[in-house]
């Protein structure tokens, strides 16, 4: 019972981490809450008897992303303008039809050997 009561708070506390992270603007609070959000990954990860999980969620998600993060916001120029290639390349790579001509390659219709 107690199990079950932990595990929905701490899922409960993820969306709403996940919420605040998509709602926030300020990227060094963005990061900090993708720490918590790992952490608290850890900690359900734990509660859910995967420690080995956790503490590999815990070093590389609250540990070194937030450092590499907070090192890019520390390198970026503030008055740095936002522009659309990050999204445009997106939209390209989910319109290019999975059958193109030109990124066909010999092994494409191959059947495989079983």
């Amino acid at each position: 019972m107690i199990d079950t009561f932990t595990n929905t708070v701490l899922f409960v506390m993820l969306v709403l981490t996940a919420l605040a992270i998509v709602r926030m603007e300020r990227l060094f609070a963005v990061v900090m809450l993708s720490s918590v959000f790992s952490l608290l990954s850890a900690l359900l990860f734990v509660t859910l008897d995967a420690v080995d999980v956790a503490f590999t969620e815990a070093a590389v998600g609250a540990g070194i992303s937030t450092v590499l993060m907070l090192g890019t916001i520390a390198l970026t120029k503030p008055e740095a303008k936002r522009d659309k290639l990050g999204m445009s390349i997106l939209e390209v790579v989910l319109s290019t039809p999975k059958n193109c001509s030109h990124c066909k390659s010999p092994y494409w219709d191959r059947p495989r050997k079983e």
